[in-house]
C-alpha cells in the first residue's frame, strides 16, 4: 500500500508532505487547491514523462518521493531483489524533475531507468481518471483478469506446463540438427581422429609411467657411474664400510665375555651387518639391471613422445589432456551414429507435446469464453447502475499469433457508452470519465481477485449525481474492504463514506501560494461535507444533511 508522498516544488506546491493509511481515502478540496497536482506527482514516480512546466517557477527542480509498504506483495519482492533494488519491507520511490526538463528516478536511493520505474509501478498502483496509468488498459492485465474472475488458473497452469515440455523436446530436437553440417562427413572425420589418437595408445596413468621411465632412461650412465662408485666404496676392499662394520663386530662380540654390559651395543652392529649385507645384494642386482639396459628402449620412448607432442600441438592442448578428447571425439561420434533414431523419437515426444498443448489451450479457450460472457454482463450492470444507462461491456477473445504458454487467446475489452455507436476497445476510450467508470465497474465485478493494492480514482463522479452518486460511493466503500482506495471526489455522496477524509486546500501567504493537506476530525468533516452539499457556508440544515450521509 502506499505509506506516503512527499512533494517538493511542483507546480505550485511548495512543499508537502502526505500521509496515507488503509481503506477508502476520500479526497477533496475546492478546484485549483491542487488534488490533481498530487495525483500529478505519483505519477511521475510511476515513469510519466517530466515536463519542465511542472516545475515550481523560481526552483531549480522537483522532488517528489513516494513510500509503498511490500511486506505482502510477493511479486514486487521478488522484483526488487532480482534487480539488487531490496531495501526491508519498504518501497521508496522517488523522482528528480529539473527546470531544464530533465529528470532522474530512484528507487531506493538506487540509480534507474523509467522503464524499470514503470515496471515497479505496475504492481503497486494504477489511477484511473484523466491520466494514463491504467494496468487495466493492458492485454495480457485483462487477460489475468478475465482468468481471475473464472478461476481458470488450473487450466492455465495445465497450459503452461504443456508449453514448457513442447519447447523443451522442439529445442533438444532443434539441438540434435544442429548448424546443418553434413553428418556423415563429420563422422568420418571422427573416426580418423579417433584412429589417430587410438594408435598412440594414450592412457593417463601410463603417460606418467613413460614420463618416469624416460627421465631414468635419460640418466643411466649416471645411475651406473654413481651406484658403481658407491658399492666400491660401501662393499669392497679393506677399509670399506661393510669390512669395517663386520671387524668392528667381532671384537665388541670378545669384549662382551668380559662386560656383558655391551650386549646391546653387540645387537646392533650384528643388526647393522645384516642390513648393510643386504644393501650389497640390492646394489649388485641394480648394477647389473643398468649395465643392461638397451639404448633402443630410450629412442623408442623418446619417439613416442615426439608423436603425442605432435598430436598437442595438432589439437592445440596439452599431452595429458589427449586421453579426455579421444573420450570426447568417441561420445559425439556415438551420438551422431544414434542420430536418425534419436531424431525420430524426438520428432515423435515433439508432436506429442504439441497435441497436448493444443488439447490444454483449447480447453482454456473453451472456458475464458464463457467467462467472457459472464464478466461482460457483470460489468455492463455495473455500467449502467453508475450511471451510464447505454453502456456495453464485452470482452473480446482473438487467437493469437502465435502460441503462448498462457494460451493461444488475446483478450480486449470493449466498451460503448451510446446505443448508437459500436463497441471499442477500452484503451482507445478518450474519456476520462469513462475510463474512471468502467475501471470501477470491473473492480467490483471481479472484487475479491484484484492484483492492484492500490487504487486512486480521480474525479471518478463528474458529471453524476444523485442516486449514481450513492452508488458509486456503495461500490467505492466495498472496494476498500480488501485494498487501499483514494478518492478526489467533489461529491458529497462518495466523501462521506471514506474511512479517512484528506482536505487540501490552498492559500496566499505573503504573495507566495501554499498548499496544505490535513485529516479532517468529525466536527470538521461534518462541515466540509456540509459546504459540498450547500455551497461556501455550512448552514444548520446542511450540517444537518451532513450527519446524516455519515451516519448512514
Amino acid at each position: 500500500m502506499l505509506r506516503a508522498v512527499t512533494i517538493q516544488d511542483l507546480a505550485i506546491i511548495r512543499h508537502l508532505d502526505l500521509e496515507f493509511k488503509t481503506g477508502l481515502t476520500v479526497i477533496t478540496g475546492e478546484t485549483g487547491a491542487g488534488k490533481s497536482i498530487v495525483i500529478d506527482a505519483l505519477g511521475l514516480v510511476l515513469g510519466d514523462r517530466a515536463d519542465s512546466g511542472l516545475v515550481r517557477i523560481g526552483a531549480e527542480r522537483a522532488n517528489i518521493g513516494a513510500t509503498f509498504v511490500t511486506s505482502a506483495l510477493p511479486a514486487l519482492r521478488e522484483y526488487l531483489t532480482a534487480h539488487e533494488l531490496a531495501a526491508g519491507d519498504e518501497c521508496l520511490l522517488r523522482r528528480v524533475v529539473s527546470a531544464d526538463g530533465r529528470s532522474r528516478a530512484f528507487c531506493n536511493e538506487t540509480p534507474v531507468t523509467l522503464t524499470t520505474l514503470k515496471e515497479i509501478g505496475s504492481l503497486l498502483l494504477d489511477i484511473h481518471g484523466q491520466h494514463e496509468h491504467h494496468s487495466l488498459l493492458q492485454r495480457p492485465t485483462q487477460r489475468a483478469l478475465l482468468d481471475d474472475f473464472g478461476r481458470l488458473h488450473g487450466l492455465v497452469q495445465t497450459c503452461r506446463d504443456a508449453y514448457v515440455l513442447w519447447h523443451q523436446a522442439t529445442a533438444a530436437l532443434q539441438a540434435l540438427h544442429g548448424d546443418g553440417t553434413d553428418v556423415v562427413s563429420r563422422c568420418e572425420f571422427l573416426r580418423f581422429q579417433i584412429q589417430e589418437l587410438a594408435d598412440a595408445k594414450l592412457d593417463a596413468s601410463n603417460l606418467a609411467q613413460l614420463e618416469g621411465e624416460h627421465r631414468r632412461l635419460s640418466h643411466v650412465q649416471r645411475l651406473r657411474e654413481v651406484s658403481a662408485q658407491i658399492a666400491q666404496r660401501t662393499f669392497e676392499g679393506e677399509r670399506s664400510a661393510l669390512r669395517q662394520l663386520t671387524q668392528a663386530q667381532h671384537q665388541l662380540s670378545e669384549l662382551r665375555a668380559l662386560d656383558p654390559a655391551l650386549q646391546s651395543v653387540v645387537d646392533l652392529f650384528e643388526q647393522a651387518t645384516i642390513v648393510l649385507s643386504e644393501a650389497e645384494r640390492e646394489m649388485v642386482s641394480y648394477g647389473r639391471a643398468v649395465a643392461d639396459e638397451d639404448p633402443e628402449k630410450l629412442a623408442q620412448i623418446e619417439r613416442h613422445f615426439e608423436k603425442l607432442h605432435d598430436l598437442a600441438r595438432k589439437f592445440r592442448c596439452e599431452p595429458a589432456t589427449l586421453p579426455a578428447l579421444l573420450g570426447k571425439f568417441s561420445s559425439e561420434l556415438a551420438l551422431l551414429e544414434s542420430r536418425e533414431q534419436r531424431v525420430d523419437e524426438l520428432t515423435r515426444v515433439v508432436e506429442q507435446q504439441r497435441n497436448a498443448y493444443d488439447i490444454a489451450a483449447q480447453a482454456l479457450s473453451k472456458a475464458r469464453h464463457a467467462q467472457a460472457v459472464a464478466l461482460a454482463r457483470a460489468t455492463t450492470k455495473i455500467l449502467r447502475d453508475l450511471g451510464m444507462p447505454h453502456a456495453s461491456f464485452a470482452v473480446e477473445l482473438a487467437d493469437t499469433a502465435q502460441p503462448s504458454p498462457v494460451g493461444t487467446d488475446d483478450v480486449e475489452f470493449m466498451l460503448t457508452t451510446n446505443a448508437d455507436q459500436p463497441r471499442r476497445a477500452l484503451r482507445k476510450i478518450a474519456s476520462g470519465g469513462e475510463l474512471s467508470r468502467s475501471s470501477l465497474a470491473i473492480q467490483v465485478a471481479t472484487a475479491g481477485i484484484a492484483r492492484m493494492p492500490t487504487l486512486i480514482y480521480d474525479e471518478i463522479d463528474t458529471g453524476i449525481g444523485g442516486r449514481v452518486a450513492s452508488v458509486v460511493a456503495s461500490h467505492l466503500r466495498a472496494l476498500a474492504r480488501d485494498r487501499q482506495i483514494l478518492c478526489i471526489t467533489h461529491l458529497p455522496q462518495v466523501a462521506s463514506v471514506g474511512s479517512h477524509h484528506l482536505l487540501i486546500t490552498k492559500t496566499v501567504d505573503r504573495g507566495t501560494t501554499v498548499t496544505r493537506a490535513e485529516y479532517l476530525a468529525a466536527d470538521a468533516r461534518i462541515d466540509e461535507i456540509a459546504k459540498m452539499l450547500g455551497g461556501a457556508e455550512p448552514t444548520a440544515k446542511s450540517r444537518a444533511h451532513a450527519r446524516e450521509l455519515l451516519a448512514d
